[in-house]
């Protein structure tokens, strides 16, 4: 071979390896944790999470892991869940309902946590300020435990010859105290008598249901907690056992499953904000320097065929009022 021929060869084995090179780099795959204490299934809200990844480029098998973790209404096993997630490492929590940012805030300090529906993190602590959140946590806030009154006032609404409601409580929430003062507060300007059942676990469950069987009241309400989210099957069941009507405050699958109402956050809505956070911190941002979303949906959807087994007649009023009416 000729020296000029030699030298081409040179040349173009230069400028190959290169591109070879970068057509060979591995992608690299983000793995993202998700932390709750609700139960494993059904989870609706995972799938909504996941369809905004992959709207935003995070394919799960190719350039994305997630890795779920669900208490399954025990919260006392959140912290070793959290720090599961945190040696594995992941790069992101998403943490939803107070328990499990909590769990996850004591677990690290360096691993950014998402939040969602976490009332008042800053009067909790999670967070310096809404605007500027200072640390390792930022994400979208849940509502103030004042719209548990305007939920009691909708089942009012609903079924007004009702005096007595049967609220299911777990007392040992973070949330449970302003819950309680804000339906104490409602009731008592809507004439209504309550009735709390208590739950401190899951070993407890039985005890409540059992209670809900000989209780006198006229409906039930079902607050946000994840204990009773775990159980929902179990509670709608005994509910239309003994015809109550159930105004849920969590997740949409109670009414879809047989609940009367449901009034409460877009749950859809803060899934998809909660990947939009996840985007930005993977590329780059802090998390201590994107504000915490308020929220700015609420949702009101009727069972008119739960309505129509219990022999109610859902004022015209309210299903105008009804973002979704289930028929």
């Amino acid at each position: 071979m000729t020296t000029l021929a030699l030298l081409v060869v040179l040349v173009l084995s230069l400028l190959v390896a290169p591109c070879t090179s970068k057509a060979q780099q591995p992608t690299h795959v983000h793995r993202i944790g998700r932390l709750t204490g609700g139960n494993r299934s059904p989870d609706p809200n995972l799938e909504v999470f996941r369809q905004e990844l992959r709207a935003l480029g995070y394919v799960e098998g190719d350039n994305l892991v997630l890795d779920l973790r669900y208490a399954e209404g025990q919260d006392e096993r959140l912290p070793a869940l959290a720090a599961e997630l945190v040696r594995l490492p992941v790069e992101v929590i998403v943490a939803t309902g107070a328990p499990a940012a909590r769990a996850a805030q004591q677990a690290t300090t360096t691993v950014p946590i998402v939040i969602i529906t976490l009332t008042d993190p800053v009067g909790g602590g999670f967070v310096s300020s809404l605007a500027r959140p200072g640390g390792n946590i930022t994400g979208v806030s849940g509502p103030s435990a004042a719209f548990i009154g305007k939920q009691l006032e909708l089942l009012k609404d609903a079924v007004p010859e009702i005096t007595r409601v049967a609220v299911l409580l777990h007392p040992t929430h973070p949330m449970a105290p302003p819950i309680v003062s804000e339906i104490a507060r409602a009731a008592q300007a809507l004439g209504i008598q309550l009735r709390l059942l208590e739950a401190q676990g899951p070993s407890e469950v039985d005890t409540l249901l059992a209670a809900m069987t000989r209780t006198d009241a006229e409906a039930l309400l079902v607050p946000p907690f994840p204990l009773f989210d775990a159980h929902r099957h179990r509670i709608l069941a005994v509910a239309a056992q003994r015809r109550l009507p159930v105004m849920a405050t969590d997740r949409r699958g109670w009414v879809e499953e047989g609940a009367l109402l449901f009034y409460g956050l877009s749950s859809t809505a803060h899934y998809r904000r909660a990947a939009t956070y996840v985007d930005k911190i993977l590329k780059g941002a802090h998390p201590g320097d994107l504000p915490v979303e308020q929220p700015m949906k609420f949702e009101l959807v009727v069972n008119l065929k739960t309505a129509q087994a219990l022999g109610l007649t859902i004022p015209p009023s309210m299903l105008f009022q009804a973002d979704e009416v289930i028929r």
